[in-house]
């Protein structure tokens, strides 16, 4: 669950901060959670790309070594 600017601009006003410095702290906060929800989206797409490489490369290198094992190169 994310934080709310509103709801931390609220909180820093009651810890005693004025307006502006609390709307410029949440603005700052809310830019930090766009940057680290483009981060985690863009993990998320590597791992899939990552789990495609297993999914279809371990096949492929499991049939590299039979057909090299049957033409003599590897024994």
């Amino acid at each position: 669950m994310a934080l709310q600017p509103g709801a931390l601009r609220d909180a820093l006003v009651d810890a005693g901060a004025s307006q502006a410095s609390a709307a410029k702290a949440a603005e700052e906060v809310a830019g930090y959670d766009n940057r680290i929800a483009a981060i985690d989206t863009r993990l998320a797409v590597l791992m899939v790309m990552v789990g495609g490489l297993y999914v279809i490369g371990a096949p492929a290198v499991r049939l590299i070594v039979r057909v090299a094992f049957k033409v003599g190169a590897l024994g």
